[in-house]
């Protein structure tokens, strides 16, 4: 036996095929390439339009509509979508699980999903009440979360163990990329409107080219359950039996996102109100965080992939981004000049890169049931979405109550401290 096979030996002896998966390595042998693609452009189908109109159109057009009441707005909102989204995850991904139709049983649903969404952004553009568009939002955020818990799914669904890091490095790296949309955002803060057009349009054609990669065929085959409580149960309910680990890993998600979001949602007030740049430069600086977590992210999530799967680890990279995240906290804290934003900016982009390379992985490794992954991930994909809502509110709380923009800084380190202590507590994932 040569050195490299015997390293290659070892390297797979280092991580056993998970119980859980659906789809063997013995069965796929070969990297699905369109998958992958689909992949890549998943988070420009749900994520990008919607966190984007979210986190910088919206904000700049409630200061247009009520320039008092737009650190309150923003709140009111993300508190209805938060709501939406707890229920949307479990009950999309609950429905997509027992779906049988001729198209698969995700497509119907992230295909339905991406034409809602898109369709009611284009709706908000029009409006003018902060009623009408706490109401509306609601909707995009169900038709949000519907797309991804379905997405996220079909990876349980369809592919082998050994490729698993693989296609998460790929729906990472769109994940970060998606900085492309946000810089395009930035350029319509003088037109929220216009620029909510664009992210519709854009987050429908991704979602038209998403499903026609995935390539998901007919489930019809698939027996079909039969009701019964038990049934509805094992659909709808949090996962309990074997499940210790996943909810260590949905609780560490939750906690990262948070930390991170906190910062984030309020990074145009945050540079124009405690950093005190005009307009202009607010929109310049934003394009430069931008710019920086796109080509940092993508550089370190292309590198944390292969590198975890080459070791054998995903905790411990899940867990020491995350801490990084929170240490890129003190700059901005120490100094409201515009430079140490960016710093922040740089080491935030390396954790970010980092921690979406691996941590898809490491959330198929803990599912505890592999018939209820649509439902299960859903959980998991609530806390990603569910933490960068409620971190609105958080950090709403925080500016009112706690010290102006100043305290957003230190209040993230710790949740994010709290988020790598979380992911550590793990067990069955080296």
């Amino acid at each position: 036996m040569s050195k490299k096979d015997e390293k290659d030996l070892k390297a797979g002896e280092s991580v056993p095929e998970p119980t859980n998966a659906k789809v063997t390595n013995a069965e796929q042998p070969k990297f699905p390439k369109l998958f992958g693609l689909a992949m890549l452009l998943g988070p420009f189908v749900w994520l990008a339009p919607a966190g984007n109109v979210r986190n910088t159109l919206l904000p700049q057009y409630f200061s247009q509509i009520d320039p008092s009441g737009k650190v309150a707005a923003i709140a009111i909102m993300a508190s209805v979508s938060s709501i939406v989204a707890a229920i949307a995850n479990i009950l999309f991904g609950g429905l997509s699980d027992i779906t049988r139709t001729r198209w698969g049983k995700r497509k119907p649903w992230i295909l339905g999903g991406t034409i809602v969404e898109s369709g009611l952004i284009c709706v908000v553009a029009n409006l003018h009440d902060l009623w009408a568009i706490v109401v509306i939002w609601g909707f995009v955020a169900a038709a949000e979360n519907a797309v991804a818990a379905a997405m996220v799914a079909q990876e349980a669904d369809r592919i082998a163990p050994k490729w698993r890091g693989t296609i998460s490095t790929l729906y990472g790296i769109g994940y970060t990329a998606i900085q492309v949309m946000t810089m395009i955002a930035a350029q319509f803060l003088g037109n929220p409107k216009m620029g909510m057009y664009v992210m519709a349009g854009s987050g429908f054609v991704m979602g038209i080219l998403h499903v026609l990669f995935a390539h998901e065929g007919s489930n019809l085959d698939e027996p079909r359950e039969k009701f019964s409580w038990r049934a509805l149960w094992l659909h709808f309910s949090l996962p309990t039996v074997g499940a210790r680990d996943y909810w260590y890993a949905v609780a560490g998600k939750l906690m990262m996102v948070m930390g991170g979001t906190i910062a984030t949602a309020y990074m145009l007030y945050i540079l124009t109100d405690y950093m005190h740049l005009g307009q202009q430069s607010a929109g310049k600086t934003l394009s430069e965080i931008s710019m920086i977590n796109l080509v940092f992210g993508v550089i370190f999530t292309a590198i944390s992939g292969p590198v975890a799967d080459r070791i054998g680890r995903l905790k411990a990279p899940v867990a020491l981004s995350t801490l990084l995240i929170g240490i890129a906290q003190f700059f901005p804290f120490f100094d409201n000049k515009p430079w140490t934003i960016l710093t922040y900016a740089v080491l935030a982009a390396i954790g970010n890169g980092v921690y979406n390379a691996v941590d898809g992985a490491l959330n198929l490794a803990v599912l505890p049931n592999a018939e209820t992954s649509g439902k299960d991930m859903g959980f998991i994909n609530l806390a990603n979405t569910f933490s960068q809502i409620s971190g609105t509110v958080v950090a709403s709380l925080i500016v009112t109550y706690l010290g102006g923009y100043k305290a957003i800084f230190p209040a993230s380190f710790v949740i994010e401290l709290i988020g790598a202590f979380l992911i550590f507590r793990i067990k069955s994932v080296k």
